[in-house]
């Protein structure tokens, strides 16, 4: 039986500043993860693409940062 995989790469640039709207790689809480920024005057939010989760409220007591964003979504065709 034959599958096929979607497989997708990411080019991230470390050297850009998060901001609002951007899609970033952050490590939060001991896990990387791959989110929309939503900066807010008091907080920030790392919101999902896929509508089936939540957003995720960052405070400052998560261990977070912002690894790099994303610049280019390579997929295989």
């Amino acid at each position: 039986e034959f599958r096929r995989v979607l497989f997708r790469s990411q080019i991230v640039d470390k050297s850009m500043n998060p901001t609002d709207g951007k899609i970033a790689v952050c490590f939060i809480d001991g896990e990387f993860t791959v989110k929309r920024l939503k900066v807010e005057k008091d907080c920030c939010w790392l919101v999902p693409e896929n509508e089936s989760y939540e957003p995720i409220r960052v405070t400052a007591e998560n261990n977070f940062i912002v690894w790099g964003i994303v610049v280019y979504v390579i997929k295989a065709l």
